[in-house]
């Protein structure tokens, strides 16, 4: 059953992150900026104590173990977390589950940016598995449609979800890169403090703390229950599952993430069309295919 576990736990934080969505479509009227700032900063003390604890990992951490954190803090943390929020904000122009099921495409951008960054050569196969990961995007996005009689707002939350994709998908092997030096605990706590110091920074520097006291009593309540279940808690159970699973295999774990996302969306009424769900479906396989393509490429795990 134990090791099992790592599996339990990705699968877990991929629900959590599910309802995350519909917590944060009630503070469409926020700051995007200022909840980001807020969340990292209350995780950030609620996961001090690990800080403290850690104090020797982190007294003996080099310039790429810092590098690392800092990307996945700047990156992961606060931009990531800003365009997917910002993304939720289009409520009224965009359904939850197409801004969910554009997440799916961290792999691919993960996988470009090591081309880019490393030098290392495309398959053939992944171009078409790319090309076919995008076209699905595009139907989950805009239908049969085309994308120039698309809604101005629509495209603009599509947009934002798929910043927040290739946020979060360069952040995975760095953030694996981490758990290989560091302790999960002590990556979940680094990751929320360095945000928060960063995010409060800029909001001083923009004097955006002048909207904490447009943030109402029922807004505080949901980013408190945020930070307890599906941020920073989702964080740090999610981190204890990539420190013991592959990478490849923890992106098919986090297809929960979509599908339950999906499944709660139709039971309030917000159904895809049979052609967003077709463009779902080829979506997801593609990247599936994508990934598993990459790890035997490559050789050995990542």
């Amino acid at each position: 059953m134990k090791k099992y576990l790592p599996i339990i736990a990705i699968i877990f934080a991929a629900l959590l992150w599910s309802l995350d969505g519909f917590l944060r479509q009630e503070l469409y009227s926020v700051s995007s900026f200022l909840i980001v700032a807020i969340e990292h900063t209350l995780g950030a003390i609620v996961f001090l104590p690990f800080l403290i604890r850690g104090k020797h990992e982190i007294a003996a951490m080099g310039q790429r173990a810092w590098s690392s954190i800092f990307w996945i803090s700047v990156f992961g943390g606060l931009l990531g977390l800003f365009f997917y929020t910002k993304a939720l904000s289009y409520i009224n122009y965009i359904d939850l589950s197409v801004v969910v099921l554009l997440q799916k495409f961290q792999p691919l951008f993960a996988i470009s940016l090591a081309a880019v960054v490393l030098k290392e050569k495309l398959s053939r196969r992944f171009l078409i598995l790319a090309g076919l990961a995008i076209l699905g995007g595009y139907f989950v996005t805009f239908g049969l449609n085309p994308i120039a009689g698309g809604d101005d707002k629509t495209i603009i939350a599509a947009l934002l979800a798929l910043l927040a994709a290739f946020c979060w998908g360069s952040s995975t092997v760095l953030g694996k890169s981490a758990l290989n030096k560091l302790s999960f605990p002590v990556v979940t706590a680094l990751r929320l403090s360095v945000t928060a110091i960063i995010s409060l920074a800029v909001l001083l520097a923009i004097r955006g703390y002048s909207e904490f006291a447009l943030v109402t009593l029922t807004q505080w309540k949901i980013i408190l229950l945020i930070v307890f279940t599906t941020g920073s808690v989702a964080l740090f159970i999610y981190y204890y599952g990539l420190k013991n699973v592959r990478a490849s295999h923890a992106t098919i774990y986090e297809l929960f993430w979509p599908l339950s996302a999906v499944a709660i969306d139709a039971l309030r009424g917000r159904v895809l069309s049979p052609v967003q769900i077709i463009g779902g479906l080829v979506l997801i396989t593609s990247i599936i295919l994508l990934t598993k393509e990459q790890q035997k490429g490559n050789g050995k795990p990542k």
